[in-house]
């Protein structure tokens, strides 16, 4: 819950003009709270004398703003968002758990409607190889189940099923996983939550060094198998997207072109 360290306190009224749920107000000359916090942390972001807490989140994190380390020019961040890539070639390598958690904190700290925080990551190395052939004939069997459908679905099927058959050939010739030593599976209640949090994970990844590929085929079998979301302890959540992640066994070097943006302007 939130708590307002009183001495500290001067009474400004800026958390209370922050405040969108009117959750807070100024009784004499100190800032008071009406019990309806949904604690998203913007009184704590606000104050001048830092006279706000959240007694149940942890304090790690929070930092004092200074504009040297948290301000980018617009046309780096542009860049940077241009550069991106979907990376299909990866090296064999493992990708260190201190860098996977450093990653995943970008989606930790994404926005989420109503503050829900209801992302939840599974991040899968270790046992990646067991998992694989679950995944595999989930997506086979999905394909077998929609050949005769029309639409997306129909058209990939045919796909999907030649690929499961190269792969039972040489399961060197795997189009799925391409050979990326990490699985990362974002589930939420809410899919813009958990879209939000994938995208900004992209990013952070991109700035580890690291090369990522959002899989729909891989989010698909998930869906499709029962026994994948046991394996994967997914239960009342929504699966949202499947990241394959690793050191980048290619190098780009230009941006790619992009159709004009379909702008409205009213």
């Amino acid at each position: 819950m939130v708590s307002i360290d009183k001495e500290k306190c001067i009474g400004c009224r800026a958390c209370v003009e922050d405040c969108f749920p009117e959750n807070l107000f100024l009784e004499n000359g100190k800032a008071e709270i009406k019990g309806r916090c949904m604690q998203c942390g913007h009184c704590i972001a606000v104050c001048p004398v830092n006279a706000v807490s959240i007694t149940n989140y942890p304090k790690e994190g929070i930092e004092e703003y200074n504009k040297e380390e948290f301000n980018i020019s617009p046309e780096r961040l542009l860049n940077f968002i241009k550069f991106r890539r979907s990376v299909r070639h990866y090296k064999n390598k493992p990708v260190e758990k201190e860098k996977l958690e450093k990653v995943i904190e970008a989606g930790r700290y994404t926005a989420t409607g109503s503050n829900m925080q209801d992302v939840s990551y599974i991040v899968i190395q270790e046992t990646l190889e067991k998992i694989k052939p679950v995944i595999w004939e989930s997506l086979y069997e999905f394909a077998l189940e929609n050949l005769n459908e029309k639409g997306v679905i129909g058209a990939y099927a045919p796909r999907w099923i030649k690929m499961y058959e190269d792969y039972k050939k040489d399961p060197e010739k795997d189009t799925l996983f391409f050979k990326a030593p990490v699985l990362l599976v974002v589930t939420a209640l809410s899919p813009l939550n958990g879209g939000l949090a994938s995208s900004n994970i992209e990013l952070m990844a991109n700035a580890e060094g690291l090369g990522v590929l959002f899989t729909g085929f891989i989010e698909r079998a998930i869906k499709n198998s029962k026994e994948a979301k046991k394996i994967l302890g997914i239960d009342k959540k929504e699966v949202i997207s499947c990241m394959l992640m690793g050191y980048p066994d290619i190098k780009f070097r230009r941006t790619v072109p992009r159709k004009q943006a379909e702008i409205s302007w009213k």
